[in-house]
């Protein structure tokens, strides 16, 4: 079967015909297809779409399309510059390109394609092309899905941060929370007032007052953003952010404790405990058990802190905010009276919140940050993959691309 037939069936053009293939006198492992206009054919105006007189023809030019048995493949092409009469001599559109780009569109969504399945650099070397050529065609589907993707009936949404370089560099990352519709919405520079922000800007204030679920941690920031931008919403303070902060705080005392109890001399029984007491207790191995039971014997705070901490896992069983509020200040006074300062700390904490962290069962325990936290993993593993990105811009684009799940444009042909 030649190569034109194959085309023909595959990406046709309505105004164009393949005119003849052959192997490149550049290359041996190229060939060239020539593509020539149909006859009668009026040349389309790049600008507005509208057919339009003949001026000149340009150099013939080099479309890079999908490779065939181990083969580049090239269309050939002399575009048509047209003397429009509102946009004045421009070069003519071609279905199979876009602007001056010299990649084809579907190699572009090729490529792309398998940008998500592997790192761009590594797509690059598989296609024998450049990582600046799957960049682009990368870039051009998510900027082609971001035009096209519907922002209707978003009412829960989930906020975040994640270090995407060191020194303190965040980013504020939005999801869609609904179910059956989790997606990254919006990523924006930093994690600060300003940057959410802009982020209720961008969504607008008619769908802003859509919103009726909004999950995130204890930043002040976001707090106080999402006070103001949307105060008829629901702020939840979920379980995954108390919890590991109350872990942390645990960590804390049993890493003062040990440095202590070595320092004056005493047994070290702290040694490889940390994680026989920041793990929940179903997950203990047998041996950690045993271990766990031997070091709950003795009277130390870091013994006093875990029972604490397991005590706290009841709150999340209730179902009326009436109830959990009351437990939630009991147990928050037992802290108070334990003189264990890093969970005090904690504890005041979750006094000062309270309110917020009840909408969790306000909101029946449907929504959670849980979510969130497992899309920030996936965020984490896409900065991996690449080895990290020098730009933000690479790394919005390659973030949008996994996980924004954006419409893409239609195939003429699928290839598999």
């Amino acid at each position: 079967m030649e190569l034109i037939t194959i085309l023909n069936r595959c990406y046709r053009h309505k105004h164009f015909v393949y005119d003849n293939a052959h192997f490149s006198p550049v290359a041996e492992n190229e060939i060239e297809v020539k593509i020539i206009p149909r006859k009668n054919s009026k040349a389309l105006c790049s600008k507005c779409c509208q057919p339009a007189p003949g001026y000149d023809h340009l150099p013939e030019r080099r479309f890079e399309f999908i490779p065939f048995w181990g083969f580049m493949i090239f269309l050939l092409y002399a575009k048509r510059r047209v003397n429009c009469k509102d946009c004045g001599v421009v070069a003519e559109k071609v279905p199979w390109s876009d602007g001056k780009n010299h990649l084809t569109l579907v190699y572009m969504q090729h490529l792309a394609h398998w940008a998500k399945k592997l790192s761009w650099k590594e797509v690059a070397i598989s296609f024998k092309t450049s990582w600046e050529k799957v960049f682009k065609s990368v870039e051009y589907v998510v900027s082609w899905g971001l035009e096209k993707r519907e922002l209707n009936d978003i009412t829960a949404i989930g906020v975040d941060e994640v270090q995407w370089h060191k020194g303190h560099k965040y980013l504020t990352l939005v999801y869609q929370i609904n179910a059956g519709s989790v997606r990254l919405l919006w990523i924006g520079k930093e994690r600060t007032e300003k940057t959410f922000s802009e982020f209720f800007d961008f969504l607008g204030e008619k769908r802003t007052k859509l919103l009726q679920f909004v999950c995130s941690d204890m930043w002040k920031p976001y707090l106080k953003m999402i006070k103001e931008k949307a105060p008829d919403a629901l702020n939840i303070l979920d379980r995954f952010h108390i919890v590991a902060r109350l872990n942390k705080a645990l960590d804390e005392v049993r890493a003062q404790e040990h440095r202590q109890l070595k320092e004056d001399c005493f047994e070290p029984v702290l040694t490889k405990s940390r994680w026989l007491l920041l793990k929940r207790q179903e997950n203990l191995t047998e041996n950690q058990s045993v271990k766990l039971s031997e070091l709950l014997k003795y009277n130390l705070k870091s013994v006093r802190g875990y029972l604490l901490k397991e005590d706290f896992q009841q709150f999340w069983n209730y179902s009326s905010p009436l109830w959990a509020g009351k437990f939630l200040d009991l147990w928050t006074t037992k802290v108070m009276r334990s003189q264990i300062e890093p969970l005090k700390k904690q504890a005041k904490s979750l006094r000062n919140h309270k309110e917020l962290i009840l909408n969790w069962f306000r909101a029946k325990k449907m929504f959670s940050s849980g979510i969130v936290e497992g899309l920030n993993t996936k965020v984490k593993l896409t900065v991996r993959k690449s080895y990290g990105f020098r730009t933000f811009k690479c790394t919005e684009i390659a973030l949008y691309h996994t996980l924004g799940k954006l419409p893409e444009p239609k195939l003429t042909h699928e290839f598999y």
